[in-house]
């Protein structure tokens, strides 16, 4: 389990204003201490990342916030910080002193939540010093929130949390969505084409590929596994024919011109689109690439923080491409990680990631942000399609999939 990448892990955010009992919470919670505990307020300036198991949930992402309440220039500077995991976060858990009336800052938080339909419990801290005032009780009643009475340091109430945490879990973590295994019929066999690049460093695979192997394999699937220089000698040896291939979209070119039309076709990064964020959103949004011209503005997103290579895809490809899609110049940001804040949004497309390393509530997020700037967004894979004019090839194993499963 402590192997599981984050984007496996369910995402638990702890928020509240300072000297509530946050990072005391969190060290009962894992059994540790992870964070510093002091009765000086703002003791928690970064976010603080536990991963570990949490019986029967799986393995789930701890992550400790500072207060919502801080001051001054650093203090609103760690706020940011904060705010950047609500976009994270898959269970909001809001800390209070037990005595203490529901303020702004709590309101805040809850409506934060609501507006990514992010499930939220409500912990009243420290019973061994207060109990909670019936009117507290009386309106999270009424704005229909769980609510668990905890003494962390002591430990009371922890199980009780537990609790209510396996009960807020959101379905579609207990039901991750699939990679590729839906796409195709039992017992058939895909083809996974992986070219060995500087992105792949020596004897390892992209996170993308090891799971849709992984995927393939869970399923009692067959899988063959080529580099884009084998994939055309491969074909013609195998029969019957492959019931999917699945290439890295920067082999597209290549790739798309070596497999038959009969035989399905898409990419890591499209798939990821699937199961990462939302693919009819993404789809719309490589379709506005036909709308940008010389001068247009595009952010481009990675969610790693590695150092760009030589060739990296989102530095330089995907520019390129574009650059000649266009047919003149465009104006690039690039952004790195989990900083996706309002500034970033005087652009005209947002081109994202695959995500791989991150969960499906964040993309989420970036996309609400999005529509929210009336931005469109979609991401490499999608992108690169629409660009080299395979886009409609490229998405047909998903959406007849989709037709499939509606008749």
């Amino acid at each position: 389990m402590q192997t599981t990448p984050k984007g496996f892990r369910l995402h638990l955010g702890i928020f509240g204003r300072r000297n509530v009992g946050k990072s005391s919470l969190l060290n009962a919670l894992t059994h540790q201490a992870t964070s510093i505990v002091s009765e000086t307020a703002g003791t928690t300036t970064d976010p603080v990342e536990k991963p570990m198991e949490l019986l029967p949930i799986g393995p789930v992402l701890w992550i400790d916030t500072a207060g919502v309440d801080d001051e001054g220039a650093l203090g609103e500077l760690r706020i940011q910080k904060t705010k950047s995991v609500l976009d994270r976060t898959e269970i909001g858990i809001i800390v209070s002193n037990a005595d203490a009336p529901i303020t702004r800052f709590e309101l805040d938080l809850i409506v934060a939540f609501r507006n990514r339909s992010v499930p939220v419990i409500y912990v009243l801290n420290k019973i061994d010093v207060a109990q909670p005032c019936p009117e507290t009780l009386d309106e999270l009643e009424s704005l229909k929130i769980p609510y668990v009475k905890t003494d962390a340091i002591t430990g009371r109430g922890i199980v009780e949390l537990h609790e209510v945490l396996l009960r807020s879990v959101p379905d579609d973590f207990l039901v991750p969505p699939p990679i590729l295994v839906d796409l195709v019929p039992p017992e058939s066999m895909v083809v996974l084409v992986v070219p060995v690049d500087k992105e792949a460093p020596k004897g390892r695979l992209i996170l993308p590929q090891v799971q849709a192997i992984r995927e393939v394999l869970d399923a009692h699937l067959s899988c063959v596994v080529v580099q884009d220089t084998q994939l055309a000698d491969v074909l013609q040896r195998i029969s019957p024919p492959p019931a999917l291939v699945v290439t890295d979209s920067q082999a597209f070119v290549k790739v798309s011109a070596d497999v038959p039309q009969s035989i399905p076709l898409t990419s890591f990064s499209i798939l990821f689109a699937r199961q990462k964020a939302d693919l009819g959103i993404m789809i719309e949004g490589a379709k506005t690439i036909k709308n940008l011209k010389a001068g247009s503005r595009v952010l481009i997103a990675e969610s790693c923080t590695h150092h760009p290579i030589e060739e990296d895809i989102g530095t330089i490809k995907i520019p390129k491409l574009l650059r000649q899609f266009v047919g003149g110049e465009l104006e690039f940001k690039h952004v790195r990680g989990h900083e996706f804040l309002t500034d970033n949004f005087n652009c005209d497309l947002v081109i994202h990631c695959g995500a791989c390393m991150w969960n499906r509530r964040e993309m989420l997020s970036r996309i609400m942000y999005c529509q929210n700037a009336n931005i469109p967004i979609t991401n490499y894979g999608l992108a690169i399609a629409y660009t080299l004019g395979i886009l409609d090839r490229a998405i047909k194993p998903i959406l007849d999939a989709q037709k499939l499963r509606s008749l």
